[in-house]
């Protein structure tokens, strides 16, 4: 039975995927005599945490409950008052979660918190792996103080993303792409560069249609602002565009497009180009906790070479291009020697049936 209150708390959580950065999704049931009680999904915008949720569902039937969560409860005043002191108070008598908050501020000190007050803690060790990648935005950033950078691209199998010619339609499947959407929505940002928007005029928008915290932030890398004023990027909620530029673009051209809404970012990098790291740096300032980057073969390396990607993850078509001439997913100067290859971990394929797959790993870094 513990089990299944696990795996309902969890599900719970995933309903709050984009309505709760930048806190962590969590899902929360309170059981009492093996009857659910109570149930809570956190959003930010409605402010109160999943635990407190289920706790006023379940009034004074929380008393002697038992409070399945996949993650620990907070013992400090955030925009609410602690968690765990309202569980105490409420007369929860044990608490199952499935992994501890990264957060500094609590930590394990809910759980010492609570056993002090003589409230049973437990781990549910068997689903901690399953809880941190579900929070795992989150749990990077509260480690690293840095959003966790994903690489995304749409490829054949021989690492094809665009074909020379007549380079119309999709790589992939709509059901890849309708998944891509879903990960889309996962995340607080996502970056292109002015070369893809030049040539597919995109949006890079978030088209689920499912509640966020905040909007989807979109970003251009522009060194040298070439940005079209009429471009879908501008036209589509310019209040949520940000285009990354250097000190050598135009002071006309920089008024031009944030007279359009948009706002313009000036980070200088090694020759003339954009400093990558220093955006990622500004998205940490800003409470981001993910960026997903969907770029050319160009900006892709360039995010590589920097180091300022964490995971990759490359949707395959049964498909081959073939050719020098089609763009590989990642070009730029590479590297001269394969001793010298950027290496991944933690290799996981995913199939998209009927034929397509997904290729998630991690990149090693010194």
């Amino acid at each position: 039975m513990m089990a299944d209150f696990i795996r309902e708390a969890l599900a719970l959580a995933r309903q709050g995927i984009g309505a709760t950065s930048p806190n962590p999704a969590v899902g929360a049931v309170l059981v009492r005599d093996g009857e659910v009680v109570g149930r809570g999904c956190h959003t930010y915008a409605g402010k109160l945490h999943a635990e407190i949720l289920a706790v006023e569902q379940a009034g004074e039937r929380a008393r002697g409950a038992t409070l399945y969560i996949n993650l620990e409860p907070c013992c400090h005043y955030g925009r609410t008052p602690p968690c765990a002191d309202r569980l105490i108070a409420a007369g929860v008598k044990r608490v199952v979660a499935a992994m501890e908050d990264p957060n500094p501020q609590v930590s394990g000190e809910g759980f010492r918190r609570l056993r002090e007050a003589g409230v049973a803690v437990e781990i549910a060790s068997e689903f901690t792996s399953e809880a941190e990648k579900l929070n795992e935005a989150f749990r990077y950033f509260m480690r690293h103080h840095r959003p966790l950078v994903t690489l995304k691209a749409a490829l054949t199998l021989d690492g094809k993303i665009s074909a020379p010619e007549d380079n119309y339609g999709w790589i992939t499947s709509e059901t890849a792409r309708a998944q891509v959407q879903e990960v889309r929505h996962a995340h607080d940002a996502i970056l292109t560069g002015i070369g893809t928007v030049l040539a597919d005029d995109c949006r890079l928008t978030d088209r689920t249609g499912k509640p966020r915290s905040r909007p989807l932030l979109r970003i251009v890398v522009d060194s040298q602002l070439r940005i079209p004023l009429n471009s879908k990027m501008l036209a589509t909620s310019p209040e949520d565009l940000v285009v990354v530029t250097t000190s050598a673009a135009v002071p006309e051209r920089r008024a031009a497009v944030e007279d359009q809404g948009a706002r313009v970012l000036v980070c200088d990098g090694a020759d003339g180009r954009v400093d990558l790291r220093g955006v990622v740096d500004w998205l940490a300032s800003e409470q981001y906790l993910s960026l997903m980057v969907e770029a050319g073969s160009k900006l892709n390396w360039a995010f590589l070479e920097a180091a300022a990607v964490d995971k990759i993850l490359f949707y395959y078509a049964p498909k081959i291009l073939g050719g020098l001439k089609s763009l590989p997913v990642v070009g730029g100067k590479g590297r001269n020697r394969r001793v010298d290859a950027i290496l991944f971990r933690d290799i996981a394929i995913t199939p998209i049936p009927p034929v397509e797959f997904m290729l998630e790993a991690y990149l090693v870094k010194d």
